[in-house]
């Protein structure tokens, strides 16, 4: 049997932008994705903090350095600029290896800087 368990999560990321327009996906700045490990083309959940909504996309890479929390496409209607999120990705794993599993958090800022950074561990 396989577990579906927590692997990377950004805790308050703040949205810098929306883009309705747009062919779907969450932009995200690459720096901030290489914190968690998150990857590009991978399914995420987003929890929007302002409004309680929630919803799955896939991640797209955004520059380095730039802060850039971009929802797109019909996600773009769930939050406004300066909305703070939660974006989480999950992984398989077999019972054997959840004792060793260790979930990737950043805690960010405001302006999207990581203020704290931790490997989650399995009580």
């Amino acid at each position: 049997m396989l577990l579906r368990l927590l692997k990377s999560k950004l805790h308050m990321a703040a949205v810098t932008k929306t883009e309705l327009h747009y062919h779907g996906s969450i932009t995200i700045d690459r720096d901030i994705m290489d914190a968690v490990g998150l990857l590009p083309y991978e399914q995420v959940l987003i929890a929007n903090c302002a409004n309680g909504l929630r919803g799955e996309t896939y991640v797209i890479e955004g520059g380095r350095g730039s802060g850039q929390i971009q929802m797109n496409g019909a996600l773009a209607r769930m939050a406004h600029s300066g909305d703070r999120i939660i974006v989480l990705a999950f992984a398989f794993a077999t019972p054997e290896e959840v004792p060793h599993h260790h979930p990737q958090v950043a805690i960010l800022d405001e302006h999207n800087r990581i203020v704290e950074k931790f490997d989650a561990e399995i009580v």
